[in-house]
């Protein structure tokens, strides 16, 4: 049977192995050995996983014995050919520990050119609606095409890579991945540090750190720098990318964009989304739209999974649900076009969207904006994101209660909705004309209330999800499903409108 580096030299010493002046612990938990064969199964590597988050001496343990096995692998690189190890080396007569231990790196290291070409690359490691990749495959030089779901492949050296459906990709080597296209999360240890990803734009190299990469269907391919430093290579030549730093892999030396972290799924995100689906939220997502569908109150229900393709400018990716689609709004154009509600007037409205934002934006970020805002049209609709992360819901012409909390003249949420995590979260807002009140919610919860003196039935007509006709109103991030409604749902209708369409358990 073929050995791992680093089992390859506990075999041939099986008192200790040293490296970097320390020495390991001769018996390395078995899961490490598996791993490093790229024989674990799917309940092993959870197994793995589990002895990772939760045990600090597990942990550093997998870090001394990914080091070995990769200082092994590049040791056996500079041979062009491996030799039968004879029983000869190893006479009692040699008078030197060193030579004697020189002789064990050098045996393991032809063990592992022997077998390294056939080893994977990776191992799936989790996934989320990913249909093909069960926890426990192994990954080689195969082209994949992931047409829906997520997936967290784990490769040799312990690189943590988070691919998002639609994506086609594969490994070129253990240290070089082939993004052709779709959205990449990695998390590269010390261990991993060089790892590549390639794309038709230019290739980012790893210096030991967490960053995304996104390549578009249209468009130019995108490198995203959360932590550390990235080595962004292309026809202009090399660029040095920090943390907060993000670059469009454009012609010549590329173009600085806004970073986007929340655009990419990351490792933690994965095991509440799997649990979402076995929990069966997807069918009941489907259950609570039909439902809402029959509701006679229905203004108008936005989704981008079935019908043409709606008017504007904005790209189709991936939403809440493996296969499913939402706009995605990036640049400061990007738009979509509505025409909801006609001419007629509204003394109550439900608004209710499922929003995954990128970074906040100075100073609003649209949900929806009707065109018109003049004096001539009193109750037209503005509900929006500010600058601080709260909502706002502005009606043209009406008037805030004495004594409100809010100094900007329009009703504001209290929460901030932009989470920490950067997933997908459920805004909502509810409009009494006739009571004078604006009521929020965040994630089915309710926030917020504030009060009117003055309040016109809300207008509707010509709108915009993700902009305005100014250029301060660019949304960044994406809308998978509104929601109008021309009545005022109850707290108990948005507990369960929320509950049943989150996408996470």
């Amino acid at each position: 049977m073929a050995l791992s580096g680093a089992q390859a030299a506990l075999r041939l010493h099986p008192r200790s192995s040293c490296q970097g002046g320390q020495f390991m612990k001769t018996d390395p938990n078995p899961l490490f050995q598996r791993y490093l064969d790229g024989r674990i199964t799917g309940a092993e590597m959870t197994e793995l996983n589990e002895l990772l988050e939760h045990n600090e001496s597990v942990r550093s343990d997998f870090v001394d014995w990914l080091n070995l096995d990769a200082a092994l692998a590049a040791m056996s690189r500079g041979w062009e050919a491996a030799e039968e190890i004879r029983p000869r080396v190893f006479r009692p007569f040699w008078k030197s520990r060193l030579a004697l231990a020189a002789s064990v790196v050098l045996a393991a290291g032809l063990l592992w050119f022997w077998q390294d070409a056939n080893r994977a690359c990776a191992v799936v490691a989790e996934r989320a609606g990913a249909d093909g990749l069960e926890g426990g495959t192994r990954v080689r030089g195969e082209r994949f095409e992931l047409a829906e779901g997520t997936v967290k492949l784990l490769t040799r050296r312990g690189a943590e890579l988070v691919i998002e459906a639609p994506a086609v990709f594969r490994f070129e080597s253990p240290q070089r991945l082939r993004l052709e296209k779709g959205r990449l999360a990695a998390e590269v240890p010390p261990a991993a540090k060089g790892f590549t990803v390639v794309t038709p734009d230019g290739n980012a190299v790893d210096l030991g750190t967490r960053f995304g990469v996104d390549v578009p269907a249209e468009g130019d391919s995108e490198i995203h720098v959360f932590e550390g430093e990235v080595i962004a290579t292309g026809a202009g030549g090399d660029r040095s990318l920090r943390g907060g730093d993000a670059l469009v892999m454009s012609r010549g030396n590329g173009d600085a964009r806004e970073l986007r972290s929340a655009a990419f799924i990351q490792a933690d995100e994965l095991p509440a989304l799997d649990a979402g689906l076995a929990a069966g939220q997807q069918a009941r997502s489907r259950l609570a739209t039909e439902a809402l569908k029959s509701d006679p109150a229905l203004i108008a229900l936005i989704d981008f999974d079935t019908g043409p393709r709606r008017p504007g400018v904005y790209r189709l990716v991936q939403g809440r649900w493996p296969g499913s689609r939402a706009a995605e709004f990036v640049e400061v154009g990007d738009h979509l076009r509505l025409q909801i509600g006609g001419d007629q007037s509204w003394p109550q409205l439900t608004l209710a969207a499922w929003v995954r934002l990128d970074h906040l934006g100075a100073p609003y970020q649209s949900l929806l904006h009707t065109d018109g805002w003049s004096e001539n049209n009193s109750g037209q609709v503005h509900w929006m994101i500010n600058g601080n992360a709260t909502m706002r819901l502005a009606l043209r012409e009406n008037v805030l209660a004495a004594g409100s909390e809010e100094k900007n003249g329009y009703p504001d949420s209290s929460i901030p909705v932009l989470t920490e995590q950067g997933r997908w979260v459920h805004l909502a807002v509810v409009y009494d004309s006739e009571k004078g009140t604006v009521r929020f919610y965040l994630n089915g919860r309710f926030d917020r209330e504030t009060r009117q003196s003055f309040a016109h039935p809300a207008r509707l007509g010509p709108a915009q999800i993700g902009n305005w006709h100014q250029q301060d109103r660019k949304l960044s991030g994406r809308i998978d499903q509104l929601l109008v409604l021309g009545r005022a749902m109850s707290d108990a209708e948005m507990v369960e409108l929320h509950e049943a369409g989150t996408p996470y358990r």
